[in-house]
């Protein structure tokens, strides 16, 4: 496979999900696994299943598993292997860490979420807001869907004390300038607390280079298990209070935050994912990407009304569009009738479609991933063009 160039027919081969005649454009809500993913957790339950810190062989196997995962997740977002969280979903993840950091604030601390969010990052800090007499303020978005950061620093004080942020939209594929937001949080001695879980399947993430203190993401939504995953900053780990039974060990300071037993199977899955997108190299699927995006945008449809940016510039193949007069959810059942999937709704993203003037109904959504064909593609514009 060229380090240039991606052979979708050989990454297909990979998959034995897509030997169905469906149309899997339903990626934002979760991708289909490789083989290889697959299999690696089927062979640990077949040879490794045991807990932890036991003498004998399973228990060691179990052990060395660990530990592999937490370097994987460490190679896949760019820190320490002692920085990364394991956990059942990036959302549960997001309130189990939300809460050990409430404990040094006070009532009047402000947090600031925007209205590009997921709500896995904007109703942990709601909830934590009501409990504890905080304040969250909400950073507006712009017509064209993107991230109105002259808002953000508009809202920024002396007492915001997070800016909870995601790196890209799930609804409408915007990517927002995580650097760049991460500083101006850092200049109000505020923490940078992104959501990556959307962004995950399409680009690289190096939380050095983004200068973000946390980062939020879901395996499953990058061809891996249903699996949560975080990094935290170490000096920011150390600095809080973790809800965590008194057995559980302190290091590595990630491990804090692990409750329980890990889902060690997926943690099998998980090392396999993340080999298998190194093996890809994120300039061929990202040049894969941009190809499909470009022949969704220039083919859609005059009746259809595109919601977020025009061009594949600022954005993840991710589109949310009307069709007509036609309700979201019967444009994706007669989609579906022709073995097309794709989803419809506000996907949890409820303060943009609000935004958008969708929050009745909201929008029909297709996502294009690197094992997305151009033949995909067409089959939709196609399916669109012959709605009545």
């Amino acid at each position: 496979m060229s380090k240039v160039g991606l052979d979708v027919e050989a990454v297909r081969a990979r998959f034995s999900a897509l030997r169905s005649p469906i149309a899997f454009l339903d990626g934002p809500g979760g991708t289909q696994c490789p083989d290889c993913v697959i299999e690696a957790v089927a062979a640990y339950l077949r040879e490794a299943n045991a807990n932890l810190g036991g003498a004998f062989e399973t228990s060691r196997r179990s052990e060395a598993l660990v530990a592999r995962a937490h370097e994987a997740a460490a190679s896949f977002l760019g820190c320490r292997p002692g920085e990364t969280v394991f956990g059942q979903n990036m959302t549960t993840l997001n309130f189990a860490l939300s809460r050990s950091l409430a404990r040094g604030l006070r009532a009047g601390d402000e947090l600031l979420v925007t209205r590009l969010d997921h709500d896995g990052n904007v109703a942990p800090w709601l909830e934590l807001a009501q409990d504890l007499a905080l304040k969250v303020g909400f950073v507006d978005v712009l017509d064209d869907t993107t991230l109105d950061l002259d808002d953000l620093e508009r809202k920024l004080s002396p007492r915001t004390r997070v800016v909870a942020f995601p790196l890209a939209s799930n609804a409408v594929g915007t990517v927002t300038d995580a650097t760049r937001i991460a500083a101006l949080a850092h200049d109000a001695g505020a923490l940078a607390w992104a959501d990556a879980v959307h962004f995950a399947p399409h680009g690289p993430i190096d939380v050095a280079s983004l200068g973000v203190d946390v980062l939020l993401c879901s395996a499953y939504k990058f061809f891996g298990p249903h699996l949560g995953l975080a990094y935290v900053c170490e000096d920011v780990a150390r600095a809080w209070h973790p809800y965590k039974v008194r057995p559980a060990p302190d290091e590595p300071v990630g491990s804090r935050f692990e409750t329980g037993t890990l889902p060690h199977e997926l943690l099998a899955g998980f090392v396999a994912c993340v080999e298998y997108l190194r093996g890809l190299g994120w300039e061929a699927i990202q040049a894969h990407e941009r190809t499909l995006g470009e022949r969704f945008l220039a083919g859609l449809p005059a009746r259809c009304t595109l919601h977020g940016l025009p061009t594949m510039h600022g954005r993840v193949p991710t589109f949310a569009f009307t069709v007509g007069e036609l309700a979201p959810r019967e444009v994706a059942e007669r989609l579906a009738a022709s073995g097309i999937a794709v989803w419809d709704g506000d996907y949890y993203a409820i303060e943009v479609m609000a935004r958008l003037g969708l929050a009745l109904g909201g929008a029909v959504r297709a996502g294009f991933v690197h094992y997305t064909t151009a033949d995909d593609v067409d089959r939709l514009l196609s399916e669109l063009e012959r709605l009545p």
